[in-house]
Formats: structure tokens, sequence, C-alpha cells
């Protein structure tokens, strides 16, 4: 069987290692739009001449709007890690929307003019998008953002607690809903053991790969707001090294070609190497060996976390 361990810790302990994580010390934390303040020389007037109602118009003056973003309604106000961005709402010719300004780090303060915008705040995978109307009058009050967002951080083991070296790991996150072709949608590939992944609130499915070639688990996650998920996954494998030696023990003979085979007899892997190392996920093979147009061949069984060596002897 397969399976994973999971273990949750509240935000008190972890909140600022996410927060951390992703973010650069020393970097501003927000920029802010120019404005370009100016003067028209105007000609004399005489006594007589009426003043012409817009020249007297008041000047529409940007706003100050201060951005702030919580993981959770009851959370603290967060200081790394944030990406703003501000767009309008009107697309532009190539039908996306434009973006008008952004800043990175914590909390952001933008000078908007009166109008309508939409507001993107990202955590790593987390985000949360909002529209903002600002008024030509009054006041405009601090704008919070909830991400509803948690960490997620991998590993895996192989049988019941051999460490898989992390250059052998890799993870595919992907959403728990099926689309109509069958697929899921991917979140993010390829993710590193022990690595804080910052996600919205939810159930992830999770693919693990140890290897290249059939050593696969497949496990649903879920990741609560303002909580560290880690996850540890078992996998049912073990990494196998061939020889093909003159004598028991001794070195492995170059130029060997092999193959290696399910007892159902399908071929799961093929190398050219005189000591090709495979994961292999727990059962019975058969390895073959080619070398100087001989064959040789033995069954071994792959127990899972019980690295081991397979050799194959010349017959004399």
């Amino acid at each position: 069987m397969t399976g994973h361990r999971i273990v949750t810790r509240l935000a008190l302990g972890f909140c600022v290692t996410l927060v951390v994580a992703g973010s650069s010390y020393g970097q501003e934390a927000f920029e802010t739009f120019k404005q370009l303040n100016g003067s028209t020389k105007m000609p004399k007037l005489k006594a007589f001449t009426a003043p012409d109602a817009n020249a007297l118009a008041p000047a529409i003056q940007s706003r100050n709007v201060k951005l702030e973003a919580k993981l959770t309604n009851d959370a603290d106000p967060m200081q790394h890690g944030l990406s703003w961005r501000v767009f309008s709402p009107i697309p532009g010719p190539d039908g996306k929307l434009p973006l008008l300004a952004s800043a990175e780090g914590g909390s952001a303060d933008f000078q908007l003019a009166p109008g309508d915008y939409f507001v993107n705040v990202s955590f790593g995978r987390a985000g949360a998008t909002k529209k903002l109307s600002i008024p030509n009058q009054g006041n405009v009050e601090d704008q919070v953002m909830v991400l509803d967002a948690g960490g997620l951080l991998l590993s895996a083991i192989s049988g019941p607690d051999t460490q898989i070296p992390d250059k052998d790991l890799s993870f595919d996150i992907y959403s728990t809903e099926v689309k109509a072709d069958g697929e899921r949608g991917l979140v993010l590939a390829d993710v590193k053991p022990n690595t804080i992944i910052r996600l919205n609130a939810g159930t992830y499915h999770v693919v693990s790969e140890y290897g290249t070639i059939n050593a696969a688990v497949r496990a649903d996650i879920k990741v609560e707001a303002g909580k560290l998920t880690e996850a540890t996954i078992q996998h049912r494998a073990s990494q196998i090294g061939f020889k093909l030696v003159s004598d028991e023990g001794g070195e492995a003979i170059a130029d060997t070609a092999w193959s290696v085979l399910t007892s159902g007899g399908d071929v799961v892997a093929e190398s050219v190497s005189a000591f090709p190392l495979m994961v292999l996920s727990e059962g019975d093979y058969t390895a073959i060996a080619r070398n100087k147009d001989k064959i040789y061949q033995r069954d071994f069984k792959v127990v899972a976390g019980r690295n081991t060596d397979v050799e194959l002897q010349l017959t004399k």
C-alpha cells in the first residue's frame, strides 16, 4: 500500500517563515505613480472679458490608496512576499487589461485618479482580486484583502523510513477537479522537496515521482488557511544497481546493454552502461544483460526501502 503522513502546524509558529520564504529584504515595498506638475502661462485678459469657466475648474487630484493583505481575516497584515498589480478595467487592443501600477513587499500605497480599477495581490501561488472604485471626493478607506491561503511543504520516504535524496524526487501539484477532457488542472510542476509552496486554501492532488521509471504515488492533500501543512509521501520503491561481473563482487564489465522486464514480460527500462542505477517500484523483475553477443539473465525482487545491487555473472 502507499500512503502519506500529514502534519499541520498553526500559523502562529510558521507565519513568519511563510512570509520570508518568498521575500527579498532591502527592496522597496512599493512604487508610486509620478505626477506631472506644471503651469500654463495665460495671456492678459481685458477687464471686461468674462472668465472661462473651464479654466477656473479645479484639477482632479489623484488620491492615495493604501492596500494591505492578510492570510486570514484574523491575521495581522503581511509584511513581506506580496506582489501587487493594479489594472484598468477596460481591455486594451490585445484584449488584455492594461497594467497601470505594481509593487512588491508588504503593504502598498498607490496614487490613483478617480475611477474604477482591478487590484490583484499574489503570495506565491495564492492570490486574490477585487474591484476598486476611487470617488471624485472624500477620503479613500484603506483596502484590506484576505488571501485565504496557507503553505504546503512536501517530502518523501521509501519503505518505512528510508530517506530519498532530494535530487531523485519531484512533485506535481494539480487541482482536485477533473475537467471535461478527463485531465486535472496543473497548478505547479516540478516542485522540489522541502520547499514551502504558498497556495490558496483547498484540497490539491499531488503526484510524487521517485526516479524516472515507474515509482509514482498520488495523494489528495488539504491546505488550510493560515497554516503550514507538511506532507510526507511514502513510496514503495528502491534504487537498484546492475553489474555484469566475471567473479562475484568483481568490477562491472563495460559495454553492456541492459533491459529490465516486469514479471509479465514488459520492458520498463533500458540502459547501456557498466553500472546503471534505476529506481523501481516494489515487485518482481527480470534483468537481461547483453555483452559481446552473449545474453545473461537473472530474476530479482525489489523490496520497498531496500536499495541493493543485482549481479549477473559471466558463464565460464
